[in-house]
């Protein structure tokens, strides 16, 4: 069996690659959203052409990134959404309540400073963990075979 998990979560730390390096040996296959940042910041324009001011170059690339996020979750699985102690999680919240919506199994993971803030969304969650550690060992726990 192999399944098909989003990674939702910032995008300007390398966590993604720490989750796929630690999962190597594990039949999943990652989507998530776009980590080049500059990218994902301009795509509106680089498809629709420029913009006329900032607030309608955010809103062109916003829609195409949703429009990514919403076709890639709908095929996951598994939604895992991290929650790191440096970058604003508003994308984040975003992912994991669509997840949730979307009824999406979903593992958080978020450092223990962070329970207070999140303990409405992580008592939702199927599964709210510390470190990606954890979380790798609850997909390595579902894909046992015995």
């Amino acid at each position: 069996m192999n399944i098909n998990v989003y990674l939702a979560g910032e995008i300007h730390s390398n966590w993604r690659n720490e989750v796929k390096e630690k999962a190597r040996n594990l039949p999943v296959t990652f989507t998530g959203p776009m980590e080049n940042h500059d990218r994902s910041d301009f795509i509106g324009e680089e498809i629709l052409g420029s913009q006329p001011n900032a607030i309608l170059k955010d809103e062109a690339a916003s829609r195409i990134n949703n429009f990514r996020t919403k076709v890639l979750m709908d095929k996951a699985d598994i939604v895992i959404a991290l929650f790191g102690e440096k970058y604003k999680q508003w994308n984040t919240a975003m992912d994991a309540s669509s997840a949730l919506t979307n009824k999406k199994p979903l593992i958080i993971i978020r450092p223990e400073n962070l329970h207070h803030p999140l303990k409405e969304l992580s008592s939702k969650a199927d599964v709210t963990v510390e470190t990606i550690d954890q979380a790798i060992a609850v997909l390595s726990y579902l894909l046992e075979q015995e």
